[in-house]
């Protein structure tokens, strides 16, 4: 989803660009196509700090954003025919960077605790992919039952886990759970990480801990692919990350999303009240809300009366392998980073209109 403009730290940001620029070599050339060793080590001391990942500088690659991270490892680990285990439902784009190497799909059940861990046995898959810090898109957060679950079942199978921590900084009314990558047997879990979530999807900054024996391939890969990230806004985020200015922007945009989650729920509550259940809001920069007194079907008039009052809403289903599956109510996928709180109460109340019209014509009290 979005982010909003105002949280971007403008200033330190400028500043970090011109000392980056200032203090370029006098021999202008390509740089480490795993990325500036200076960010590698940064980011290293990060994850521990954060995340509580052990990892060598060596086993971090920098890549233009998490997208470049799926798209080597779909590359490198998988073959036509392949079969990989991803979340139902799932981020789509991940499942197209996965297929489009010839490899089959193979989606597997996503319930409260997380990816069902146990249906994995079944599918014959070579990698998984999954999202256990906030499942995207019903934002449920694997239990720890479930990942050791699943690091036992890639120990067995000698597959590759693929952990796509695109927002585990934002956690609210939890206790933070540590990564598959920084548990006992993850050695071969393969972790992105982004920077699009903290600070803006247009830095297309992201970097990828690759296990010791995938190192020399992905270096290889990477370079091949285009070269390096850019040299400047890897220095530069390296002296946000060095002085501790990333780590306090990360603090103060958690309180900031705090407030805009709460309004978010606040809203849902005041003009919806039981007809709508929330979900997935104790992590992340999104929730889902399902209309419990909207049938699926009603779906495309509600968001065609929400877009003519101005409301942009999102449904669930194309995340789903058969969006045309019927099932007992409708949801949207509802983002708020990008939101003032008062956008957010306004955009609600706007959208029970929208609901209020679209259930009227649709016979649904």
């Amino acid at each position: 989803g979005d982010m909003s403009a105002s949280d971007f730290p403008t200033l330190a940001w400028r500043k970090a660009m011109n000392d980056a620029a200032l203090g370029r070599p006098p021999k202008l050339s390509y740089g480490d196509p795993c990325g500036s060793i200076r960010l590698r080590a940064a980011l290293q001391g990060y994850l521990w700090r954060a995340r509580s990942i052990r990892c060598e500088v060596g086993e971090i690659v920098v890549v233009n954003g998490s997208q470049q991270g799926l798209d080597l490892c779909a590359r490198l680990l998988l073959d036509e025919g392949d079969g990989f285990a991803i979340e139902e439902p799932c981020y789509p784009m991940a499942r197209s960077v996965f297929e489009m190497t010839g490899a089959i799909a193979a989606p597997v059940e996503v319930d409260a605790e997380g990816i069902r861990a146990d249906l994995l046995a079944y599918v014959g898959a070579r990698l998984a992919y999954v999202t256990p810090s906030h499942q995207f898109p019903l934002g449920s957060v694997m239990s720890m039952g479930r990942r050791q679950q699943l690091l036992g079942w890639a120990k067995e199978k000698r597959a590759y886990i693929v952990e796509d921590d695109y927002d585990s900084e934002y956690r609210f009314d939890m206790n933070p759970i540590p990564p598959l990558r920084a548990l006992g047997g993850a050695s071969n879990v393969i972790y992105i990480g982004t920077v699009s979530k903290t600070l803006s999807p247009l830095l297309r900054i992201g970097y990828v801990v690759v296990p010791r024996e995938l190192q020399e391939v992905f270096a290889h890969a990477k370079r091949l692919t285009d070269r390096h990230a850019p040299s400047l806004e890897q220095e530069a985020l390296a002296t946000l990350v060095e002085s501790g200015a990333y780590e306090a922007h990360v603090r103060k945009a958690r309180r900031q999303n705090a407030r805009r989650r709460a309004a978010l729920l606040d809203a849902l509550q005041a003009e919806f009240r039981d007809l709508v259940r929330v979900e997935g809001a104790e992590a992340g920069l999104h929730v889902v809300a399902w209309f419990t007194g909207m049938p699926p079907a009603m779906a495309a008039s509600f968001i065609e009366k929400a877009a003519a009052l101005g409301v942009g809403i999102y449904s669930i289903s194309p995340h789903y392998f058969d969006p045309a599956l019927d099932r007992s109510c409708f949801g949207l996928v509802m983002g708020y980073a990008s939101l003032t709180e008062s956008q957010i109460h306004r955009g609600i109340k706007l959208l029970r209109g929208a609901y209020e019209e679209a259930t009227s014509c649709g016979g649904v009290s």
